[in-house]
């Protein structure tokens, strides 16, 4: 606003500065003034006349070459007469009621009124100059052209806006108003301070723009369009950072896809690299950089998982041979006493005993050496049993009661080799003698197979039971063939790992309970063989 109204003030300035131009050609010009002397001094009525025509003819010929200027005439303020005039004057001259701008000792600016000009009827700027020659007082009048300001003062009806002008003089007097009911002429302006460029009055906004002669050029703005206006800026402001938020989202939303969204993948990849039974990712995020990353990653882990498999079976492997290796190890002194009774009842009771003796302890070595295949089942350990325990009845000279009580549905199961056989001998070695009882059964509880050696001998003390359990010293006790417990504990932890559980309850002149609880998939879960 404060800028159309400097262009409005620069267009106002340059029309009255070309109307000042022309009136210092005229009134000081030496041809205009020549004519005038010669007309004052002339009597006959063809020269005066010649002398007439040649006046209007520099008048046209200056008035002509420009535009900008409109009306022009010379007054006689003592008669109250003009003439000389270019166009038809409409009605009569009367410069005294036109509204004054400002006033200098030989020039003075009138505001915007109504045209004399009889071929137009718009507002026009005027000055009035007197005229250089003397004796003679002459004032030489000039109007603005027809066109010069039709853009500030064209009637209200062809203006596009609601904002409207206001003319002070240089004494801040309305010399001109477009909105005389508010603002009426010849009142002062109600700006409280002369320097002030805008304010609000009554329901307008103003702007004021000083002249360099003096005067001011107002524009005045209902107070609601102002608010108006300033609502579509803010509402445009608003657009605008919508815009830009949105645009902001969308780059957001790139820099997400693009960036931060491969890094998580690359991320869950680099952390999936701790868990074997992660599944196996094949997505993609479609940018080859990352894309060759996850690929090298993937690749990285699967080397690494199949090594650690690797060196896993060589453990197992380790841990089987340890086993076999303490299968090679039995202690042949139950051999050698075994083939010892054997001799002894040759000589005794004859060959009969003997082939029964002998046919036992084979099927028993061959099933404890592994002669019969690796796989063993819960029927082969009990087939085993009988047949150990057939042979410690043969060697013993006191009478023991033994029980089998196995479900049918275990003996299919999978075992480990030689494991009830060092249990039941662990019930021999503690105590059991005349009318001795030793009890052996199996039962599926779910997924677990619960196998129980029970007898009723001297029974074993707090510290004996944790030593068995937790001594795995090679100066740990040794039952049986030589094996006893801790051949027990590291087939189970070989074949079951931390599955199996093995427990013992013993008092004291009661006997003992040894219970075994094997994982029927034990084998499975451990990495199988």
């Amino acid at each position: 606003m404060q800028s159309n109204l400097k262009q409005d003030l620069m267009t106002l300035e340059n029309a009255l500065s070309n109307m000042s131009h022309v009136s210092q050609q005229l009134a000081y010009g030496v041809g205009t003034n020549r004519l005038f002397e010669q007309l004052a001094a002339g009597q006959e009525p063809y020269e005066r006349l010649r002398l007439t025509n040649e006046l209007r003819s520099e008048l046209n010929i200056i008035t002509f070459s420009n535009p900008n200027v409109g009306l022009v005439l010379y007054y006689y303020p003592d008669k109250q007469t003009y003439q000389y005039e270019n166009f038809r004057v409409r009605g009569s001259f009367e410069p005294d009621s036109l509204p004054v701008l400002s006033t200098y000792p030989e020039i003075t600016y009138f505001g915007p009124h109504t045209s004399y000009n009889g071929s137009i009827n718009q507002y026009v700027f005027s000055i009035m100059r007197k005229v250089n020659l003397p004796d003679q007082n002459v004032y030489l009048y000039i109007e603005s052209g027809r066109n010069a300001l039709k853009s500030l003062f064209a009637p209200q009806n062809q203006k596009d806006s609601s904002r409207r002008l206001l003319l002070l003089n240089d004494d801040g007097e309305i010399a001109f108003s477009e909105v005389p009911d508010k603002f009426p002429v010849s009142t002062m302006f109600p700006g409280e301070n002369p320097e002030m460029t805008s304010g609000y009055s009554g329901k307008y906004f103003w702007n004021r723009e000083t002249s360099n002669q003096g005067w001011s050029i107002v524009s005045v703005l209902p107070e609601h369009e102002l608010k108006q206006e300033r609502n579509r800026w803010l509402i445009q402001i608003t657009g605008i950072f919508l815009i830009f938020l949105l645009v902001t989202v969308l780059m957001a939303w790139v820099l997400w896809k693009m960036v931060y969204r491969p890094l998580d993948k690359f991320h869950r990849e680099i952390k999936s690299l701790i868990h074997s039974d992660a599944t196996v990712q094949t997505e993609q995020t479609f940018i080859p950089e990352f894309d060759y990353l996850l690929y090298q990653t993937r690749s990285m882990k699967g080397k690494i998982w199949a090594l650690y498999n690797e060196i896993e079976q060589k453990e197992k492997r380790r841990a089987d041979l340890e086993v076999e290796k303490l299968l090679y190890q039995i202690n042949p002194h139950f051999l050698m006493n075994t083939l010892d009774t054997v001799h002894w009842l040759a000589l005794m009771n004859g060959q009969t005993e003997i082939d029964k003796l002998v046919l036992s302890l084979n099927k028993l070595l061959y099933y404890n050496l592994g002669k019969m295949g690796e796989v063993s089942t819960i029927g082969d350990e009990i087939e085993a049993l009988r047949e150990y325990l057939q042979l410690q009845q043969i060697r013993y000279d006191f009478q023991f009661d033994v029980d089998l009580d196995i479900d049918e549905q275990c003996l299919a199961l999978p075992s480990p080799r030689f494991l009830l056989q060092p249990l039941v001998e662990n019930a021999l070695y503690h105590g059991v003698s005349d009318d001795g009882y030793i009890n052996v059964s199996a039962r599926l509880q779910g997924d677990v197979l619960v196998i129980v050696i029970q007898d009723n001998g001297e029974g074993m003390t707090p510290e004996k039971i944790a030593s068995l359990l937790h001594d795995d010293s090679k100066e740990s006790h040794k039952v049986g063939m030589g094996i006893g417990m801790k051949y027990v504990k590291r087939i189970l932890r070989a074949n079951y790992g931390d599955s199996a559980g093995l427990f013992i309850k013993s008092d004291l002149g009661k006997g003992t309970v040894v219970t075994l609880r094997l994982p029927i998939n034990g084998r499975e879960q451990n990495g199988g063989d």
